[in-house]
């Protein structure tokens, strides 16, 4: 008997240790090293151990697509990726249009580890609700929205006090302020790379068309590119070229982009679009005497017409094949708890959590008001495909700047090819 009762009581504490392991487990995380470096992972991650006993192995690196693509491609998956999309290497992309992405939706209805409040009672309002989250328009998310940032023109506020200008507020005014800065020879505008003209060119299709267009030009609709809108904010684009200081297309990469922003800070550009990391990106470069970053949404089409500033906000997902989904799921919960975003913003990292910008100071504050001055928030991106052959649709809408800046391509050339590779990624749509 007592033999038998010691098998049972072995088999009892073998079951419970096992439980005890399983709750606690142990999950891959990879995170992307960007501007807000990687302390702040490290720290979170060790946080979000000491609250919920699942260990975390971190994987945190600035080419994260070169470090996890050999594993994945040999079936070996984080657990947790923290990597948006619009980068070059666009693993983002092609886990969406390979549907290899765990629908996260039950996530929302999660409580915050530590906390007694649910995900989407933290999250602000939208940041589940466009494409960048819910990639497949199917209602279900995805993606996880990280670390936002409002997108608009980044300025030097001393250089119009001291010229006496006044901030442009509508295309119209803009150009003539481009005029009267050629004179002094200034150039208007300047951007780091070809891509950041995503943020910028999603807040124009708002500014002249609304959200209806918006989301019509998004999802590739027919004709949607021979539309009044759609001419209007080719020709701002087309016409914004050519105030653009000529250097930049031959600095716009991933290695020389600063050489453009540092246009901006030596006053030599007015304007650039940008996210708020510009800041923690330039905080070391030299620039003029007095120099105040100043920033603003879009001018207006029309005078009183809606201003827009793209938000900006990266990306956080859970491969299909992930080994441990239910505590990956647990780990995108706690990133919105009050104590992960602290750690976060020690490194300007700011998560999208309800009232969170209030706790914000100097620049952020300036920053993250944006919306609370009269600009309206963009949100989105062009919808999900099946991959098409030789089409990338990021490159055709945007990195053709460069060569529109160049005088290698003209206005037409650009919009043609648009509609031609809009057609092919109708056909195409998830």
């Amino acid at each position: 008997m007592r033999k038998i009762l010691g098998i049972v009581l072995a088999l009892v504490l073998t079951l419970s240790l096992a439980s005890f392991a399983a709750a606690e487990g142990k999950i891959t995380v990879a995170a992307l090293e960007s501007a807000y470096g990687s302390e702040i992972w490290v720290e979170v991650c060790e946080a979000f151990t000491a609250k919920t006993g699942i260990e975390v192995e971190l994987i945190c690196d600035k080419n994260l697509e070169d470090v996890i693509s050999p594993n994945m491609k040999a079936g070996i998956f984080p657990d947790v990726v923290h990597l948006a999309t619009g980068r070059p290497a666009a693993l983002t992309e092609t886990m969406i249009k390979e549907n290899l992405l765990t629908d996260i939706t039950d996530v929302l209805s999660m409580t915050v580890p530590g906390e007694d409040v649910l995900v989407s009672d933290k999250i602000a309002g939208g940041f589940t609700e466009s494409s960048l989250t819910n990639p497949y328009g199917d209602g279900k998310t995805y993606m996880a929205p990280m670390f936002y940032s409002p997108c608009g023109l980044f300025y030097n506020q001393t250089l119009f006090e001291e010229k006496g200008w006044e901030l442009p507020t509508t295309w119209d005014e803009m150009w003539a302020l481009g005029d009267k800065a050629a004179e002094e020879g200034i150039a208007l505008f300047a951007y780091p790379t070809a891509g950041y003209f995503d943020a910028f060119f999603y807040a124009l299709l708002y500014e002249v068309g609304g959200a209806e267009f918006f989301n019509e030009a998004t999802t590739y609709a027919e004709g949607i590119w021979d539309s009044e809108p759609a001419q209007t904010a080719f020709d701002i684009v087309a016409k914004l070229a050519t105030y653009t200081e000529k250097s930049v297309p031959a600095n716009a990469n991933n290695d020389n982009f600063t050489k453009n922003q540092q246009l901006i800070l030596d006053n030599k550009a007015i304007f650039m679009p940008n996210g708020t990391w510009v800041v923690g990106e330039m905080k070391d470069a030299p620039r003029a005497e007095g120099f105040k970053w100043g920033f603003t949404a879009l001018p207006a089409v029309t005078e009183g017409g809606d201003r827009y500033s793209y938000t900006w906000f990266e990306q956080m997902w859970i491969p299909s094949e992930a080994a441990n989904v239910d505590e990956a799921k647990q780990f995108v919960a706690y990133m919105y708890s009050d104590e992960a975003a602290a750690i976060f913003a020690k490194g300007n990292a700011i998560q999208p959590i309800v009232g969170f910008a209030d706790t914000l100071e100097g620049d952020n504050q300036l920053f993250y008001s944006i919306y609370d001055t009269g600009a309206k928030a963009a949100l989105g991106s062009f919808a999900a495909t099946d991959p098409v052959e030789g089409v990338n649709f990021n490159t055709t809408v945007f990195e053709a700047v460069n060569s529109l800046v160049s005088g290698d391509k003209t206005k037409e050339e650009w919009i043609e090819q648009i509609k031609i590779d809009s057609d092919l990624l109708r056909a195409a749509l998830k």
